[in-house]
């Protein structure tokens, strides 16, 4: 935990940014019906009745220190969909950079092996020497940043119904457009010294 808290607190750097990495899945859901159009005095209404149109995952990076945040939609979150969003994020995202500071939990499939199973073994090497992977500890995943904008993700963007996975890529990308633009970002306060006094019954008696 601490060694999240002291990343958090680390100056911006350019050359190691830190990057806050978190997935989630999103019910594609249909109208069985036509919704009711607004009325004067009236929100539009909906049939309590819908059709699933399966799900849909989604990646989530997020750069707190400067505000930036790239939603990538997928039909599923295998070890190789997570080996790809890794070549992305070291290729794509920060070609320049040193080395890529990753906070994320530890989900089976986000270990540097995922990238064995994508790439040739050269390949994979190269991108796990471009990653210094920061994992918050078991049961501590609120740790993640990239959780938090999710949830904002969820309240901004999904909290509706959508039909299928190309409005979902729609939908995500407008939002992220806007979020981008405004520099959005998490006030994160909650430091090691805070940990130390707050959650004391987690720490060694010596």
């Amino acid at each position: 935990m601490e060694q999240v808290l002291e990343v958090y607190q680390a100056p911006y750097d350019e050359t190691i940014p830190l990057v806050c990495f978190d997935e989630g899945t999103k019910q594609l859901v249909g109208e069985k019906r036509s919704p009711l159009p607004m009325k004067v005095g009236q929100s539009q209404r909906y049939d309590y009745e819908y059709e699933r149109h399966g799900t849909s995952n989604i990646f989530m990076f997020f750069e707190p220190l400067s505000g930036w945040r790239h939603a990538k939609v997928t039909d599923r979150r295998t070890m190789v969909d997570f080996a790809h969003c890794m070549k992305w994020l070291v290729d794509e995202a920060y070609p320049s950079a040193e080395k890529v500071r990753l906070v994320m939990d530890n989900l089976n499939t986000h270990k540097l092996a995922s990238l064995y199973e994508a790439f040739a073994p050269s390949e994979a090497l190269r991108i796990a020497q471009k990653l210094e992977i920061i994992y918050t500890p078991k049961h501590g995943s609120w740790l993640n940043m990239a959780e938090i904008e999710l949830n904002v993700l969820g309240s901004q963007c999904l909290d509706r119904r959508i039909a299928d996975k190309t409005s979902l890529i729609s939908e995500v990308a407008a939002w992220e457009k806007i979020r981008n633009e405004t520099a959005a970002t998490v006030n994160w306060r909650f430091t090691t010294k805070d940990a130390r006094i707050k959650l004391k019954g987690l720490y060694p008696t010596f």
